[in-house]
């Protein structure tokens, strides 16, 4: 049974930093590509960052450029993402997903495993 947990999340002030985390079990993680998506109230989930398998490649949102760094360590089974210079606008809840590959990192529909996400919330 493949698992993804996030953790990380909470309530931060605007300027701010959260690390996300994302442990994976139940698959063989370093052939997984990992994603962070994001979903504000009222609105549709969107793709976040990326990261291939081995974990050279990284991709982001324009909002996300600059400010945060998605990475990975396959021997901790654990996906990372470093949000820093935080803005009301990225609040949000936060999902880690998993894909086997193929194009389109963008897209949701690449990603098989889905966690439940953990809510970050940025105040002014």
């Amino acid at each position: 049974q493949v698992q993804l947990v996030e953790s990380g999340g909470g309530l931060v002030q605007a300027g701010g930093s959260l690390r996300l985390s994302c442990a994976a079990s139940g698959l063989i993680f370093s052939s997984y590509d990992m994603g962070w998506f994001r979903q504000a109230p009222g609105k549709e989930r969107e793709f976040v960052a990326a990261i291939r398998k081995s974990g050279e490649t990284t991709y982001n949102c324009d909002s996300a450029k600059g400010r945060f760094t998605i990475s990975r360590d396959n021997a901790k089974n654990t996906v990372y993402m470093q949000m820093n210079s935080l803005k009301p606008e990225d609040t949000a809840v936060y999902y880690c997903a998993a894909s086997p590959g193929g194009l389109n990192y963008r897209s949701e529909y690449r990603y098989t495993y889905w966690g439940q996400g953990t809510q970050v919330t940025v105040s002014s």
